[in-house]
Parts: C-alpha cells; structure tokens; sequence
C-alpha cells in the first residue's frame, strides 16, 4: 500500500479551504499520491476575546501546527503566508507555494457608510474593523479621520460585525474574502500604494521537514515559482528587520509590466512617522538582493528607530494579557 501524505492544517473555514487547495492541486499533479487532511487547533484559534498584539507569542496560528510537524504526525503544513513568522523551528521550512491570489485589502461597508467607495468617502468618526496594526497605521498616517477599531474572527464572523452596531464597515485582505465566496461585500478595493499588503499576503505556503525527501518530493510539483521568489524576497525584508506578524511592516514585490516592482513600509504605531520605499527593477533582477537594499533604504530612513520604539509597548500590552 503507498504511503499516505497527511496534511496539517487549522479548522477554520478559510484554512480548510487552502488545505484542499493544495490537496487538490497535488492529486491533479500527482494522481496515484493519496492524501489526508488532519485538524490542529492554534493558540491563535482558541483566543478570540483578545487583539492578536495582546496574545503575545509569535506563530499564534503556526505553533501547533509545526509541533505536530516535528513529531512527525503530518508530513506537511499549510499556512497564510502573512501568518508565518519570519524564523521557522530548526529542521522546518517553507518548501512550495501555490499560484498568489489578490493581495490587495479590502473595504466592507456597514449600512451607515454604504455608498463609500474608497477609504477618502468613508465619513469622519466612522469605526472601521482590523486586527491588523499595519493597516491601523497606514490609517492613521493617511485617513487619521477614520477610526480603527479592534475585531477578531474568520471571515464570516468579521463581515457580519462590520454590519452590526459596533463598526461602520472592516478592512479585511482580498483574499480571504474572495476565497470564502464573498465577492459580493467587497465595497472596494485598496490599491497597493495606498495600503501595503502584509508581507506573504495572498499566498499559501507548505511547509515540510528539511529531511522529508517523500513530502518534499510531492509538493515540489505544485510550487508556483514566481509566487515563492517574490515572497521569499518580502520575508526577507522582515526577517532583516527582525518584525513578527504584528508589527506595522508592509512589503509586497511582484513581477509588473515594467518590471519587477517592490513597495515596503514600516511605521510608527500613531502613523506619525513612517520609512518607506517605492521601486522598480529590472525583471530579470533576483528578488532577494533587491529585498537587501530595500532594507538598507528604510534604515537610511529610520526603520530600525521606528521599530525599536515599538517593540516595548507591544511587549507590554502582551505581557499584560498572559
């Protein structure tokens, strides 16, 4: 009998989606390799009442998930890319992606703004939902109109909150949204220059034992190369930073018409000060030396200050939350 490759993944609706995807992307590649799908609960699941920063640990939905990996009960895990923290357990790594879907955000209106077809429309005071401190800076530097507002949950949850009484509307990534089938909600779409994505934004990544030759062998024949490249190159960029997953850093490459484009973004907590670079490379460029000297420029403009200031107040609300 052949071996079957066992696949972690989360419970949530929208993890569940991207564990098929991959398993249906390598029963399509790979037709005699039979598959399973296995359910870890993450830290990141079981607390909901709480912002991601005030949890506190790094990998809130990746822990888990890696430990089953490591005692060797999945051959593989599948992640949102933005979930994955930048340094992985010894022996771990992220060995294939699947093709990116959008990586832009998205804004959902409530009934009370409706009609507001980017985030300049939406009225002053209105309260819109984000668990993400990148998109709660952006906000305050660009529309210090708009109050962000903490909200927590999957997709469906986070949507129909954004109907309710708390919120006028949420920001939520495309992707999710588009992969749950809600098209519908979406009131607008954020350009890039406008929000930067999270880094690993809209890609699934597999991640696999380094000594694995079986399970790295199978999802080598689903790894979409361009997708690995341009985020292999963001993650390089908040591993040099030394960010996590709830830091105000942005950093999306991708491959353009003209040629291979990067924006990157760190900022302060209040959106009152911000390093960020814009830039346009060959297309033949190699991501990753790109990704070093987008690190040097935002050093040159005052990362590293930024960060450091950060770092203490995030240690603190988690600390007080434990």
């Amino acid at each position: 009998m052949s071996r079957i490759l066992v696949i972690g993944t989360r419970g949530s609706a929208l993890a569940l989606w991207q564990a098929h995807a991959v398993q249906d992307a390598l029963q399509a590649a790979r037709p005699e390799l039979r598959t399973e799908i296995r359910v870890i609960s993450t830290k990141g699941d079981r607390i909901l009442d709480k912002p991601l920063e005030q949890i506190g640990d790094k990998g809130l939905f990746t822990k888990e998930l890696e430990g089953a990996l490591l005692a060797g009960e999945v051959d593989v895990c599948v992640h949102s890319m933005k979930d994955v923290p930048s340094e992985l357990p010894a022996g771990c790594l992220i060995d294939a992606m699947l093709p990116r879907a959008d990586v832009r955000d998205v804004l959902v209106c409530g009934p009370r703004i409706a009609g507001s077809t980017c985030l300049a429309d939406v009225p002053a005071g209105a309260r819109l939902g984000t668990g993400s401190l990148r998109r709660v800076a952006q906000l305050r530097a660009r529309y210090p109109h708009i109050q962000p507002a903490p909200i927590r949950g999957n997709v469906d949850t986070r949507l129909a909150k954004a109907q309710g009484d708390d919120y006028e509307g949420a920001i939520l990534a495309a992707a999710g949204v588009l992969r749950m089938g809600c098209a519908d909600a979406v009131a607008a779409y954020l350009p890039v220059d406008e929000m930067v994505p999270a880094v690993g934004q809209g890609a699934i990544g597999i991640e696999v034992l380094e000594g694995n030759d079986f399970a790295r062998a199978a999802i080598a024949c689903v790894n979409d190369a361009a997708t690995f490249a341009c985020v292999q190159a963001e993650r390089r960029i908040l591993a040099a930073l030394e960010g996590g997953c709830q830091v105000p850093v942005g950093a999306h490459f991708r491959q353009a018409e003209d040629g291979l484009r990067c924006d990157a973004i760190v900022l302060a907590l209040d959106g009152s000060r911000q390093a960020r670079v814009s830039r346009c490379d060959a297309a033949d460029a190699d991501p990753l030396a790109i990704a070093d000297a987008v690190v040097a420029e935002l050093r040159a403009q005052g990362a590293d200050g930024i960060l450091a200031e950060i770092r203490p107040m995030l240690d603190a609300k988690a600390g007080g939350s434990r």
